[in-house]
């Protein structure tokens, strides 16, 4: 990880076109502003995190969902 330190109003380029400016420091919470191509995506890291793991939950649903999704399309079946 490489570890800057930036005043307001600096800025640092990733690459050729991404450039992040700090805008604010109030307390412990530093506003940034990105300067980016529309196609490029900027998520926060801790929604990515979240959605994730929610992913991953609900694809490992537990003996019990799968029993009774069963019985249900049994029981559909059996109705039509």
């Amino acid at each position: 990880m490489l570890v800057l330190t930036r005043r307001i109003g600096e800025s640092v380029l990733i690459g050729d076109d991404v450039e992040v400016t700090i805008l604010d420091i109030k307390g412990d919470a530093i506003r940034i502003g990105i300067q980016a191509p529309r196609e490029t995506r900027i998520q926060r890291s801790e929604i990515v995190e979240a959605v994730a793991a929610s992913n991953a939950e609900a694809a490992h649903a537990g003996d019990d969902a799968e029993a009774a999704l069963r019985a249900a399309f049994t029981a559909r079946a059996a109705a039509d």
